[in-house]
């Protein structure tokens, strides 16, 4: 939690550190972010009460397999890197490479969260083998 969060303010400060990328870029930045956004905000909305900053599920979550979880496995976290790819883009290099780390970040941890939610609902074996990504 810690480290996403720190990762997540670096970016906001890496956009205004050189060098940075053509303008021409924020063409390609600019709608990425926005669909991340966009995606973010109904992947968040759709776990409503389950929504949680952990990888371990709440105790009184449940799982949620509708919106746009029938599409991706972990919509939050790829809304929340193509949110700040496309900021990276639009600005600076570093800020991209932090973009970058936080998708690793990202990646590893839904990694771990898969674990809980295997261990917490039986149902979701079912769920991973027909939502692939």
């Amino acid at each position: 939690m810690l480290a996403q969060t720190v990762l997540t303010v670096l970016i906001v400060l890496l956009v205004f550190l050189p060098p940075y990328w053509p303008r021409e870029l924020a063409f390609v930045g600019i709608p990425l972010a926005a669909v991340g956004a966009v995606g973010f905000v109904w992947a968040a909305r759709t776990m409503g009460k389950s929504l949680t900053p952990y990888p371990r599920p709440r105790e009184t979550g449940e799982l949620v397999l509708r919106g746009p979880y029938r599409i991706l496995r972990h919509p939050i976290y790829v809304s929340g890197f193509l949110f700040f790819l496309g900021v990276g883009l639009s600005s600076s290099l570093p800020a991209t490479l932090g973009a970058l780390a936080l998708g690793t970040l990202w990646w590893r941890k839904a990694g771990v969260e898969e674990g809980h939610l295997l261990a917490r609902f039986p149902e979701y074996e079912d769920y991973r083998e027909r939502v692939k990504i």
